[in-house]
């Protein structure tokens, strides 16, 4: 089960002539937040909520908001007259500081800060449970909306690490050539500075294993195979939280890939390590937005 970072879920119920509806999205994010807005005075009632949501919606960024709408819960705004005189004085004494009318002052006033302040609508029990109610049934739309995105990213990171496996047996295939041009590259380095006669077959024999063990790949090779069906049994897992395993297993799977093509040192191989990390990036991306 994969679930996606990003999701959608709404719900509207009404009560006593009052629309209640809540809307939250949720969007990518390393950190658990909750931006809630709303224009019904909940006080302590938000943090239920607030805990709820961040409770069953497990992690990421989440836009919240709550809304009334009903004839009799019209919302009404009232003057902070006392500020109104202090913003006024203040106005004047700089415009005549600096020789300019008064005309368009009280528009200007109206508009500045905390001028205006609405009244919020309080809630009854009755209207609490609803809220509850449609919180509930939102999240659980959010979640089935992450699910069903989640399955269009499983099918791509099961694509791309499926694609990496494929490419890794592919390797075998040019392991016997590999051996033999390091040798003759070996041999061909060790005539060029020193002649025939000065080269001790046997001294020689062994340095090249030696060599050649140090540029060994199947170490690389068996890990990446593990990590690769680490990634698929951990996609596959029920876990609903996976994103940063997975993320950690392609960083693991990334290192391997890149040994390889370090150690490699085969024209052949060194492409398909390429392809590799083609793939690997496309995981990489996806995984980033996988809860």
């Amino acid at each position: 089960m994969i679930l996606s970072m990003t999701g959608f879920g709404d719900a509207t119920e009404e009560i006593n002539n009052k629309i209640f509806s809540i809307e939250i999205r949720s969007l990518n994010g390393k950190s658990t937040d909750i931006r809630f807005k709303s224009n019904l005075n909940l006080k302590e009632k938000e943090l239920e909520l607030r805990k709820f949501i961040l409770e069953e919606g497990l992690r990421g960024k989440f836009d919240v908001t709550l809304t009334i709408e009903s004839p009799e819960a019209v919302e009404t705004s009232n003057l902070n007259f006392n500020l109104m005189d202090r913003y006024a004085e203040s106005l004047k004494n700089f415009a005549d500081k600096h020789q300019i009318g008064h005309d368009g002052m009280i528009p200007s006033i109206v508009r500045l800060p905390n001028v205006i302040q609405l009244t919020e609508e309080t809630v009854n029990e009755d209207e609490w449970e609803i809220i509850k109610k449609i919180t509930k049934i939102c999240v659980e739309k959010l979640n089935a909306f992450r699910a069903s995105e989640g399955e269009s990213l499983k099918t791509d990171i099961l694509e791309s690490v499926t694609n990496i496996s494929k490419l890794l047996l592919k390797i075998d295939a040019f392991e016997p050539g590999r051996i033999i041009a390091l040798k003759e590259r070996i041999k061909k380095n060790l005539n060029l500075y020193l002649s025939k006669e000065n080269v001790d077959e046997n001294r020689f024999e062994q340095e090249v294993i030696y060599y050649l063990e140090k540029l060994d790949i199947n170490e690389e090779k068996v890990r990446l195979s593990q990590h690769c069906q680490f990634f698929v049994e951990e996609v596959n897992s029920q876990n609903a939280q996976k994103g940063k395993k997975l993320s950690f297993i392609s960083q693991e799977i990334g290192r391997e890939i890149n040994t390889l093509g370090a150690k490699a040192q085969q024209t052949d191989i060194q492409q398909i390590v390429v392809q590799m990390k083609d793939d690997l990036e496309r995981i990489k991306e996806q995984v980033l937005n996988i809860l």
